[in-house]
C-alpha cells in the first residue's frame, strides 16, 4: 500500500475537517478525490503532502508515517498546489534548474534532467521565456514540471485544471495520462468529473471530512444507479408516447425533452422491451431506444447530499 490513512482526522477549533478517513491506494493507481467545497479533499493532500498534521490518527506514505517522518515522505512526492508560487521573474529553464539544484541535481546531470522534463512537459520552446509570461495552462504544465524533477513516486494535485481554457485543460490530462503510464501514483483533487473519470482508475467521494465511497468509476455508478432510465426518441408524438409510457406498472417517471422520453424504470426491471411493444401496438413511431448510462457527475449527485462545513 503505498497511501494510507487510519482513523485520519483534522480539527479547526470546534470544525471538523477530516473525520476517522480510511483511505487505501495502491502503488501505480491515479486516485481522484471528489466532494463539493469544503468537503475535506485539500486537507486530505496537505496532509499526504506533509504540509498539515492531523489532529489524531495516522497517514502513510510509501511506509512512511507522516509527522513522524516527514524528512524520509518529502523526496518521495511531488506537490502541485492550486495555485502557482513566486518566481515570475525567473526564465523557465532557469525556474527549473534552480528547483533542480534544492534538490541536489548538479551539473551535467541537472542540464540533462532538466531538458528531459521540458520534452515531457512539451515546454521546450518555451525555455527562455519569463514565467510571469506564460498562460495560466503553461504555468501549470510548469508546476508539474518542477515536482518531476527528483523523480517522485507520489504525484498529488490539488485542482490541476482550475481555470484553464478546454485546450490547456486536455493538454494537462493527457499529460497526467502519461505519467500514469509511466508507473507514477497519482492522487488528484478536481471538480471536472468526466476528465476524472477519463483518468482515474479509482475514485473516493468525500463530503463533510468523511469518505462516502472508495472504488472504480464503474462500482461507484453501479452504486448510484436507483434503477434502470431509458431514453426513447420518438418524434413530433411525444405527448401521445409519453402518455402511454405513464401508465405501465413497471415505470416510475417519465420526463420530456425535445422529442424525446427519459424514462425511469422499477429498480427489479432488467428488460425493457415492453416499452417498444406499448409504443408499436398504439402505432407510435420509435426513432431509437437505448438504456441510458450513468455517468461519474450523475453518480457523484446521487451520492452526496451538497452539504459543507
Amino acid at each position: 500500500m503505498i497511501i494510507e490513512t487510519i482513523n485520519l482526522t483534522k480539527k479547526y477549533g470546534d470544525l471538523v475537517a477530516l473525520n476517522n478517513l480510511h483511505l487505501n491506494i495502491e502503488e501505480g493507481e491515479c486516485f481522484g478525490n471528489i466532494g463539493p467545497n469544503g468537503a475535506g479533499k485539500t486537507t486530505t493532500i496537505k496532509i499526504l503532502a506533509t504540509l498539515l498534521q492531523p489532529t489524531w490518527g495516522e497517514a502513510r506514505v510509501c511506509g512512511h508515517v507522516v509527522g513522524y517522518q516527514s524528512r524520509m515522505i518529502r523526496p518521495l512526492i511531488g506537490y502541485v498546489p492550486d495555485f502557482f508560487g513566486a518566481y515570475a521573474d525567473m526564465v523557465v529553464q532557469e525556474y527549473l534548474e534552480f528547483f533542480a539544484s534544492a534538490y541536489g541535481i548538479t551539473g551535467k546531470e541537472r542540464t540533462k534532467i532538466v531538458g528531459d522534463i521540458l520534452d515531457l512537459t512539451d515546454l521546450t520552446y518555451k525555455r527562455d521565456a519569463l514565467v510571469d509570461s506564460l498562460s495560466r495552462g503553461m504555468k501549470q504544465r510548469l508546476s508539474i514540471a518542477r515536482v518531476l524533477l527528483h523523480d517522485p513516486k507520489v504525484l498529488l494535485l490539488d485542482e490541476p485544471a482550475s481555470g484553464l481554457d478546454p485546450r490547456a485543460r486536455i493538454e494537462i490530462r493527457e499529460l497526467l495520462k502519461e505519467l500514469h503510464r509511466m508507473g507514477k501514483t497519482i492522487v488528484i483533487s478536481s471538480h471536472i468529473l468526466h476528465e476524472l473519470a477519463e483518468l482515474c482508475s479509482t475514485v473516493g467521494i468525500i463530503e463533510r471530512g468523511e469518505l462516502l465511497f472508495h472504488g472504480s468509476v464503474r462500482e461507484i455508478t453501479r452504486r448510484a444507479r436507483m434503477g434502470p432510465r431509458v431514453s426513447i426518441r420518438v418524434g413530433d408524438k411525444v405527448d401521445a408516447a409519453a402518455e402511454v409510457v405513464g401508465k405501465l406498472d413497471p415505470v416510475k417517471q417519465v420526463q420530456v425533452n425535445d422529442g424525446t422520453l427519459s424514462v425511469e424504470l422499477k429498480a427489479e426491471v432488467k428488460d425493457y422491451s415492453f416499452l417498444a411493444r406499448a409504443l408499436i401496438e398504439r402505432r407510435l413511431p420509435i426513432q431509437e431506444i437505448r438504456e441510458e448510462e450513468v455517468n461519474l457527475e450523475t453518480a457523484f449527485l446521487r451520492l452526496t447530499k451538497g452539504i459543507v462545513q
